[in-house]
């Protein structure tokens, strides 16, 4: 579409009038000021998005939802409304309408265009074109802003234009009128925060776009950890998302791990929370390995084959568990399948009496193990230096050496008789 803005640029001077699109050489009327000094222009920047100094007015506030950005078809699909006739109108009112569909068909493209078409920035000789053009820092004096934001339109010109979107600034000169692109496209190059061209906010932008935002979004965000602490303290969907994303983060970031461990290991009643739902993950954890494996172990440490009506049982209470919600606490409902089925394991090794033999002789070992490791460990040395001998030490190892004794003698008769 090509886009002409004659409106824009020979209606009579007005309080909204764009004061970049002043000829050169003209004088530009300085801008209002209130009692206080303050620029009245920029109090009301939302009606001139050119003339604001704040960023968010530079493109028209869209929503996070990509749908929800879009033009609605509804709207761009109806039959066109005749025009009435302008001739016994406000040609304000008039104007006004006209720029509006202008900005509603192209967004900042528009504006753009103006600095495209008038702006040379430092540095570059003033030949051909270029002649009658200003430096970025005239025009945003002429504007009323920042050198810095007329730039930042320059640059989102000059990407579109290195993808042949639009014209390159060298064929432009003042006043010239092109076909400009969608407004949908606008986002796509410009960005209305200096942070945006940093290594941290590269990666904002590359994360945003990702999860199909607008960059500027992320960018606000992280520009105001405040805001977004006061957001995650009122807001349990807020609290919800910064959860989801810490997680995330923590998966590759080792360094957030050991701070948020040692956050959790310093608050008592984190710590009980985090060793309740760590118990729970355990008894969901056996439930499950015995309905996948298929197998059990038992009290002693055995491994073996669950019997039918065991595992039918325990798929029984995984399938309760995995169809809790988030919201619900799993302690309980985890509480009652381990002892359900700890219980079934139990009754599954009495009542095979191969399995229970050999569960016995392996408890007995390993409780043997134990007792001959802590034997082991006494150091006697340490004992008769330091002189830390007392009687009762005496009277429980004669005490151990009888137990054991007797343990032996048990046991041998058991082998003769066997």
């Amino acid at each position: 579409m090509t886009v002409t803005l004659p409106q824009l640029e020979t209606a009579p001077q007005s309080e909204h009038q764009d004061p970049a699109d002043a000829p050169q050489g003209a004088t530009v009327p300085e801008p209002a000021t209130g009692a206080d000094g303050r620029n009245l222009a920029e109090d009301h920047a939302v009606d001139t998005p050119e003339l604001s100094q704040d960023p968010a007015v530079d493109a028209p506030e869209l929503s996070d939802d990509p749908a929800a950005d879009a033009p609605e078809p509804s709207e761009d699909a109806a039959e066109p409304v005749e025009a009435p006739d302008t001739a016994d109108l406000d040609p304000v009112v008039v104007r006004d309408a006209q720029d509006f569909g202008v900005y509603a068909r192209t967004g900042g493209w528009t504006f753009a265009l103006k600095v495209a078409r008038s702006v040379r920035p430092g540095g570059q000789a003033a030949e051909g074109t270029a002649a009658t053009k200003v430096s970025a820092k005239a025009f945003a004096a002429l504007a009323g802003c920042s050198p810095e934001r007329v730039m930042r339109y320059y640059k989102a010109w000059d990407m579109a234009a290195d993808d042949g979107l639009v014209p390159q600034f060298e064929v432009l000169v003042p006043g010239a009128d092109i076909e400009l692109p969608d407004a949908d496209v606008w986002l796509s190059y410009y960005t209305s925060r200096n942070s945006a061209s940093s290594v941290r906010g590269q990666a904002i932008s590359a994360a945003a776009e990702a999860e199909g935002i607008r960059p500027t979004k992320a960018l606000e965000v992280a520009e105001n950890p405040t805001a977004l602490r006061a957001a995650i303290l009122a807001d349990p969907g807020t609290a919800d998302a910064a959860r989801g994303a810490l997680l995330d983060r923590m998966k590759e970031d080792p360094a957030l791990q050991t701070e948020m461990a040692r956050a959790i290991a310093r608050t008592d009643d984190l710590k009980k929370a985090v060793a309740s739902e760590a118990k729970a993950a355990d008894r969901i954890g056996y439930v499950r390995q015995i309905v996948e494996n298929g197998q059990i172990r038992t009290p002693a440490g055995q491994t073996v084959e669950a019997p039918a009506e065991l595992r039918a049982e325990a798929e029984r209470h995984l399938s309760l568990l995995d169809e809790l919600d988030d919201s619900e606490e799993a302690g309980e409902w985890a509480g009652e399948a381990y002892d359900t089925v700890k219980g079934l394991v139990a009754k599954a090794v009495e009542e095979d009496p191969a399995l229970r033999v050999q569960e016995r002789r392996t408890k007995f070992y390993s409780s043997l193990q134990k007792a001959t490791k802590v034997f082991e460990e006494l150091t006697l040395d340490e004992v008769l230096e330091e002189e830390i001998f007392e009687d009762d030490m005496l009277q429980r190892l004669e005490a151990l050496q009888e137990a054991i004794s007797s343990c032996i003698s048990t046991l041998r008769r058991a082998t003769t008789a066997s």
